[in-house]
């Protein structure tokens, strides 16, 4: 099997549908301290989360700005959220409304020893 980080997200057309809860298990548990995400609204779809804490606010930022770096790499873009030593990273696809292989590709990437949050 193909480890997620040897993996290139790929771009998703419109009409495909979001992983079902089975692969998103599977996918979810190749990964630490990340969380599916059910936001409110019958339109949402699902979302995987996960907090990265830093000694301050500077370093939150310089997470941040190497995230945004291997995100543009990947072309597939988190939302993230900075609330002084934390930031809040949330992954899903847009186009499929909800999840796809891709969210868990950036997740494992971003955790991965020497990445931005692999020492957090």
């Amino acid at each position: 099997m193909t480890s997620l980080t040897d993996k290139h997200c790929v771009p998703c057309e419109g009409g495909t549908p979001p992983l079902d809860d089975a692969t998103t298990t599977k996918l979810l548990g190749q990964l630490a301290g990340w969380r599916r995400a059910q936001p409110d609204g019958s339109e949402a779809g699902a979302r995987i989360t996960k907090q990265y804490r830093f000694k301050d606010f500077v370093a939150a930022i310089a997470f941040v700005d190497e995230v945004a770096v291997l995100a543009e790499a990947e072309g597939h873009h988190p939302d993230l959220c900075v609330h002084y030593d934390r930031v809040d990273v949330t992954l899903w696809t847009h186009a499929v409304g909800g999840l796809s292989e891709n969210d868990f590709i950036l997740a494992a990437k971003i955790d991965a020893p020497g990445a931005p949050g692999g020492g957090a």
